[in-house]
């Protein structure tokens, strides 16, 4: 049995992967945190192989994050553009 076949240790990857998200700059860790957690029932069921469980966690961090980016908006640009001077 691989450790990957473990359910509490997909848990731990994703609350290790959410506290990075709090820490780190980015929003990206989220995602990949939420598809972690996804995936730790699926390696409860015990039906699924270590390979397998790697492919529906990239699937289900893709959903994650595509649905995350239709909840929470585009990111929009950090820069700001003036057309006027101020001191005009």
């Amino acid at each position: 049995m691989s450790v990957f076949e473990i359910w509490w240790v997909w848990l731990a990857v994703a609350l290790g992967l959410g506290i990075a998200e709090i820490f780190l700059p980015g929003s990206i860790f989220l995602g990949f945190a939420a598809g972690a957690a996804l995936t730790a029932p699926l390696a409860a069921w015990g039906g699924l192989s270590v390979p397998q469980l790697a492919v529906a966690f990239a699937v289900l961090s893709l959903i994650a994050w595509f649905v995350m980016r239709r909840v929470f908006g585009f990111r929009q640009s950090g820069r700001k553009v003036f057309d006027n001077d101020i001191n005009d």
